[in-house]
């Protein structure tokens, strides 16, 4: 059986600003205004959103090697959609993202049909792609080459 990989962070928080760090880098988690933070960070969620981006860049780097697969860059657009009543304390509705999209532009002169591979791969692999899938959030992803 291989090694478990370990991941911690640590900080400190004052009122809805988190100051942390993970690896020897400074993450800074905030709210803007409007929800009471000071807008010193992007919000949790979109936080998540972002982790979500950079684990399939990761995997899909990886995948890619594998496939002997020519990407080049991958362009991002990633957005998440929940009903903050669960947020707030309604009891039957769930505080976290009820839809993810991703979209994907990868720059490459690779196929549809080995684009479509390399996402079906890389979705399967990312922990936190799998994540979202193991919570029940509906999850879309649309990958693209652009040249």
């Amino acid at each position: 059986m291989a090694e478990k990989m370990t991941f911690q962070v640590d900080g400190t928080t004052q009122n809805m600003t988190s100051n942390l760090t993970a690896n020897g880098h400074s993450i800074t988690i905030d709210e803007p205004e409007s929800m009471g933070g000071e807008n010193k960070g992007p919000d949790p969620l979109s936080n998540m959103l972002a982790s979500l981006a950079g684990c399939e860049n990761v995997v899909a780097n990886m995948v890619a090697k594998e496939m002997d697969f020519d990407l080049r860059g991958i362009t991002f657009s990633v957005h998440g959609e929940l009903d903050p009543r669960g947020l707030m304390g309604t009891a039957d509705v769930r505080p976290y993202f009820q839809k993810v999209s991703i979209e994907a532009k990868l720059e490459t002169d690779e196929s549809e049909e080995r684009i479509q591979e390399l996402k079906e791969k890389t979705d399967a692999r990312c922990p936190v792609y799998t994540t979202l899938e193991a919570a029940g959030v509906a999850l879309s992803s649309d990958w693209k080459g652009v040249k």
